[in-house]
């Protein structure tokens, strides 16, 4: 499992610290949308706008169960 799974793992087991942590320092869309969906958990909307812009992705209008499975799907079939 990678560290993007990992992540998306502890997002839901709520371990938000430990997953922040996994994707500070990735470097590509998935660790940035990651990101963004943690900003997003903590209520930080204009962090979060950031890391979506970042992605090249705009703020989703979807709920955060919906977001993580997103998110879930893409690195699921992200080689």
């Amino acid at each position: 499992m990678n560290k993007l799974q990992q992540a998306i793992e502890l997002i839901e087991m709520d371990e938000w610290d430990q997953a922040h942590a996994l994707v500070q320092e990735g470097d590509n869309k998935y660790a940035y949308l990651i990101h963004a969906l943690l900003h997003r958990i903590e209520g930080d909307l204009s962090n979060a706008r950031y890391w979506y812009n970042r992605a090249n992705e705009a703020l989703p209008d979807n709920s955060l169960r919906e977001e993580t499975d997103r998110l879930k799907a893409l690195i699921k079939n992200h080689p």
